[in-house]
C-alpha cells in the first residue's frame, strides 16, 4: 500500500499501523496459495489535526448528545450518569493533533463529558480478509479514589442496532479498549446474543484484561488494536495492546447463530469517557463517582485507523 496523498502525522499514523499488521500479527490468510499478494487498504484515519477548541471532522464523526439514543434506554443502558454534550469544554481537537474527551461536574453536581461514533458503520473485513482498528490513546491521568467512575472507551457497534433492525448486545459490540476507576487495566471484551446469560455470558461477555507494556495505562499513551480476521477458520477477534496480543475469541467459542448476528455485517467504532454505571460500580464496589471523583482529567486521542486486507 502507498501513502504519497496522506501529509504528516497521519502518514506516520497508518505508516504504524501498517508496519504493526505486517510484523506484530498473524500472516494475513495464511492458508492461501504462496502466489497470493498481501493487500491493505486504508479506510478512516484521522490524527485529530485542527485548530484547539475545534469540534472533531464532522465528515467522519457524529457526535452523540445527552443521556441516550432517542427511544432507547436511559442512561445509555449501562447506569453511567454523565449527559453527553458538544461543548468543546468537554469534546474538541486540542491543536496538537490529539482529540481531548473531558468529563466536567458543574456546582449543582451534574456530569457532562463526550462521546462520537464514526459516521460509517460498514467497517468489516472482506471475505477471506482482516479488519484492523487501531488507536493510540492516553487514559485519564487519574488514579485512586479522585477516579472512581472514570469510565473511557474505545469500542464497537453492529451496524443493525444503529438502524433498529436489532438490539444489543444481539448485533454485537467488540470492546476494543475499557479501562475503569483509574487502574492500571484494560479490558478487551466481545459481546452478543441475549441481554443476560447466553453465548457471550451477558452482561459481563466474553472478556480479559491485561496492565499495559513498559509504562501505566493511565496517564500515558498506547496503543490499542482490535484485528477481525476471517483469513482462518474458525474466524476469530484478537486484542492487542502496543502490539502484544491478550485476548482472542473465535467463531468455535460461539453458537453459529449468534457469531452470525454479531459479526454478519459492518460496525461503527465509538470513542467515549463515561463517568458512573455498571462497570465502575461493580469494580469499585459501591456507586461511583463519589464526592471524592475529580472532574478534568481528559482522555487524548492521538490517532484512529481503520485498515482491510484481502488477496488479489
Amino acid at each position: 500500500m502507498k501513502l504519497p496523498l496522506l501529509k504528516g502525522r497521519t502518514r506516520r499514523a497508518v505508516a504504524v499501523a501498517l508496519a504493526a499488521c505486517c510484523v506484530s500479527l498473524a500472516p494475513v490468510n495464511a492458508g492461501a496459495p504462496a502466489s497470493a499478494t498481501h493487500v491493505w487498504r486504508l479506510e478512516l484515519a484521522d490524527d485529530f489535526e485542527g485548530a484547539a477548541g475545534s469540534l472533531p471532522d464532522a465528515d467522519k464523526w457524529i457526535i452523540d448528545l445527552g443521556t441516550g439514543y432517542p427511544g432507547g434506554p436511559p442512561q445509555w443502558g449501562t447506569g453511567e450518569v454523565q449527559t453527553y454534550t458538544a461543548d468543546p469544554a468537554n469534546l474538541s481537537r486540542d491543536g496538537n493533533g490529539n482529540l481531548r474527551i473531558t468529563p466536567l461536574r458543574d456546582r449543582a453536581g451534574r456530569w457532562t463529558s463526550g462521546r462520537i461514533e464514526t459516521r460509517r458503520s460498514d467497517f468489516q473485513p472482506p471475505a477471506g480478509g482482516r479488519l484492523r482498528i487501531q488507536a493510540r490513546i492516553q487514559l485519564p491521568a487519574v488514579t485512586g479514589p479522585a477516579a472512581e467512575g472514570y469510565w473511557p472507551a474505545l469500542w464497537t457497534m453492529g451496524a443493525p442496532f444503529r438502524t433498529g433492525q436489532a438490539p444489543s448486545p444481539t448485533a454485537g459490540e467488540f470492546d476494543i479498549m475499557e479501562n475503569v476507576n483509574g487502574l492500571n487495566r484494560i479490558w478487551g471484551v466481545m459481546h452478543c446474543g441475549t441481554p443476560t446469560g447466553g453465548p457471550c455470558n451477558e452482561s459481563t461477555g466474553i472478556a480479559a484484561t491485561t496492565s499495559c507494556p513498559r509504562t501505566r495505562c493511565t496517564g500515558h499513551f498506547h496503543t490499542y488494536t482490535l484485528d477481525w480476521d476471517r483469513s482462518t477458520q474458525p474466524e476469530r477477534l484478537s486484542w492487542y495492546v502496543d502490539g502484544r496480543q491478550y485476548h482472542t475469541v473465535s467463531s468455535a467459542q460461539v453458537d453459529e447463530a449468534a457469531w452470525s448476528a454479531a459479526t454478519g455485517h459492518g460496525h461503527f467504532i465509538l470513542l467515549n469517557l463515561a463517568i458512573g454505571g455498571g462497570f465502575p460500580n461493580a469494580l469499585a464496589g459501591k456507586s461511583t463517582p463519589t464526592q471524592r471523583t475529580r472532574p478534568g482529567s481528559p482522555m487524548l486521542v492521538d490517532h484512529v485507523t481503520v485498515l482491510t486486507s484481502g488477496t488479489a
